[in-house]
């Protein structure tokens, strides 16, 4: 049996545990890094004009949501931090520890959740004027915690070409 990298490691996980939401993995092997693509749905009844972050005004009767949180190497990719909501660092080929994943996937979820139904507000209260995603380093930290192990701790490798 293959060993599991980063990428089918991610891949099990999301299969397994982010069923409600439309997740895809993005996989830049000459930049060296895994983005976990999301996107959130609502329904936008009332045909509300909505601006996203680039200017673009919709009316449409579904408004689409799409973010992304970027695993990288620090001594080998290029990355714009603000393009995503959040980025996490592996040690290259060594890869990243299970524990990282595992909390990263439970917290992603949570993430999914919360911004659904922030989404859903938005587009309801007329009081809200943005919406974003809110990523909490500590929280995420809180979720590695719950599945670091006292002795030792996994890692899950790089994918290799």
């Amino acid at each position: 049996m293959k060993k599991a990298t980063m990428l089918t490691y991610l891949d099990q996980q999301i299969t397994r545990k982010i069923m409600e939401y439309d997740v895809a993995l993005d996989w830049n092997a000459k930049n060296h890094t895994i983005e976990v693509v999301f996107r959130l749905f609502a329904e936008n009844t009332a045909h509300e004009q909505i601006d996203d972050a680039q200017g673009t005004v919709s009316e449409e009767e579904i408004i689409e949501f799409e973010d992304g949180i970027l695993f990288y190497n620090p001594e080998k990719s290029s990355v714009d931090k603000a393009e995503f909501l959040a980025t996490i660092s592996y040690e290259g080929k060594k890869g990243i520890k299970q524990s990282v994943l595992d909390g990263f996937i439970d917290y992603l979820n949570d993430v999914l959740t919360e911004g659904q139904s922030d989404l859903l507000d938005f587009l309801t209260d007329e009081g809200q004027a943005v919406f974003e995603l809110k990523w909490s380093q500590e929280l995420f930290e809180e979720a590695v915690k719950k599945y670091q192990k006292v002795e030792s701790d996994t890692y899950i490798a790089y994918p290799s070409y």
